[in-house]
């Protein structure tokens, strides 16, 4: 068995806890109109990789992952797009000890979704936006593909961290980020923390040199502290929403 590859990132430190080696699927079924890996949506790829592969890549860096409690995390493009690579991969990761994770917006084939998060450590899921029409226009996509997986979630045994990208003029406000916060809240018991992206033009000269449009071109990039300021608003959120949850099982 293969899996379509864009890339691989050793030593990664942001997606996922600790060290991490990161392996880039190709393709991805949204059009996001700040995607930053343009290059990543194509379902072609010259390069493939198995789950023998995976595992003798990772091995060579498991020394950095248990000092720091890292692991193997599966990016894209979507990865969820390659749910038979991606069972067959996270089982063989965790037969041999590794932790696990996937970064994903939520959007691939459902049939897969179970056997993928009984072999997931850590889903970073990354929320593109809270309401349908506002998705729709943001990705390309209707909001119920989301939704699919999301509910796949609640019995879920390991952690959520929650990812959104703020867009100056489109969810950087309270009213947006309440908006958020109602859409994860049912999940606040696995959810871990928030992260909220600021948005940038790192991609654009991926646009260009692909031929491609940039919509988002004449759009600010985000103030890296006004999307901190909505991160520690939506952990301490979150904090409540735990709390209230425990205050509620204790009575009962």
């Amino acid at each position: 068995m293969q899996g379509r590859l864009h890339s691989i990132e050793t030593m990664g430190l942001v997606d996922g806890p600790g060290i991490r080696t990161i392996f880039f699927l190709q393709g991805c079924p949204l059009r996001c109109a700040y995607c930053h890996n343009p290059d990543s949506q194509n379902m072609f790829s010259q390069k493939h990789i198995s789950p023998e592969e995976v595992l003798k890549t990772a091995s060579k860096y498991k020394a950095y992952y248990n000092r720091t409690g890292g692991g193997v995390t599966f990016s894209g493009g979507e990865p969820l797009l390659q749910g038979e690579f991606l069972v067959e991969t996270l089982k063989l990761l965790k037969e041999n000890g590794f932790n696990t994770a996937i970064d994903t917006s939520g959007y691939g084939d459902s049939k897969y979704y179970d056997d993928i998060l009984k072999y997931t450590d850590v889903v970073l899921l990354d929320i593109k936006h809270f309401d349908s029409p506002g998705y729709k226009a943001l990705t390309g996509k209707p909001m119920n593909g989301f939704y699919e997986f999301a509910s796949k979630l609640d019995s879920f045994k390991g952690k959520v961290w929650i990812r959104h990208v703020m867009v100056p003029g489109l969810t950087d406000n309270e009213t947006a980020i309440n908006k958020l916060f109602h859409e994860i809240a049912p999940l606040a018991h696995i959810i871990e923390k928030i992260e909220v992206l600021p948005y940038h033009k790192m991609g654009l000269e991926k646009y260009e040199k692909l031929g491609m449009t940039y919509t988002m071109a004449d759009v600010e990039e985000m103030n890296e502290d006004k999307a901190k300021y909505y991160e520690n608003l939506l952990n301490s959120m979150l904090l409540e929403e735990k709390e209230e949850v425990l205050a509620r099982k204790n009575i009962i």
